[in-house]
């Protein structure tokens, strides 16, 4: 949100790491105000093994502040390690059968690559979208953004959609498909579920390139934990 493996990914299209999990399409929804919450998830391609914690808090109830990272070990070469900051508020949140609207802005870096001041990294920003049917048994999500890239100095179109269904009380099933104007879209379906009701969610999801390698493939598994008011 290129090489086609999911570190790639991750710079291509930036809500991979820090939308509500486990979409990469991101939501007009900000965590709890008052409080913090963190989304931690592993994600395994043919050629890598990835793992990621992205605690997000929104002290002030309007804005929230995302700063996090991963590691990820492609085969046959060292470790890389990127970290994430983002911020995010909303014009409207989306409310059941109801529609929101917001502004997110972050920047990744790369400091295991070039410390300094001139590191490697995507600076980004996007507006997600999100509407409610039927009480919340069906929330779609779209997004469009803009991505710059230091290293090669190109500049892309990023954008998603995406949905969420309620299967059960405690389970939704989800699936997006999402990219940039330069490659094949990508797509992700899985199921969310909860183990804590709007505490603690655990989620499964698998995905690839749309006509693309096989090497394109990867698997995912998360945790989301947001516990109640904080500060």
């Amino acid at each position: 949100m290129k090489a086609i493996t999911a570190l790639s990914l991750a710079m291509a299209c930036p809500a991979l790491a820090h939308a509500a999990r486990p979409l990469v399409t991101d939501d007009a929804r900000l965590t709890t105000p008052g409080s913090c919450q963190l989304e931690a998830w592993t994600r395994q391609t043919p050629h890598s093994t990835e793992w990621w914690a992205m605690p997000a808090c929104n002290p002030w109830g309007s804005v929230e502040i995302t700063a996090g990272g991963g590691i990820a070990r492609p085969d046959g070469l060292p470790r890389t390690h990127d970290t994430i900051l983002q911020l995010k508020t909303l014009w409207r949140e989306v409310e059941p059968n109801g529609w929101g609207v917001g502004l997110a802005i972050g920047t990744v870096q790369h400091p295991s690559i070039h410390p300094g001041p001139n590191q490697l990294g995507n600076d980004y920003a996007y507006i997600p979208i999100s509407v409610s049917f039927d009480d919340d048994q069906l929330v779609m999500h779209a997004n469009v953004g803009h991505l710059r890239d230091r290293a090669s100095k190109q500049r892309s179109t990023t954008w998603g959609l995406g949905g969420e269904a309620r299967l059960h009380d405690r389970v939704h099933g989800v699936a997006e498909v999402f990219g940039d104007h330069r490659t094949r879209p990508y797509i992700q379906a899985g199921v969310r579920w909860s183990l804590l009701p709007d505490r603690i969610q655990i989620d499964a999801t698998t995905g690839r390139q749309l006509n693309g390698p096989h090497d394109s493939r990867w698997f995912s598994l998360g945790i989301r934990v947001t516990p109640r008011e904080l500060f």
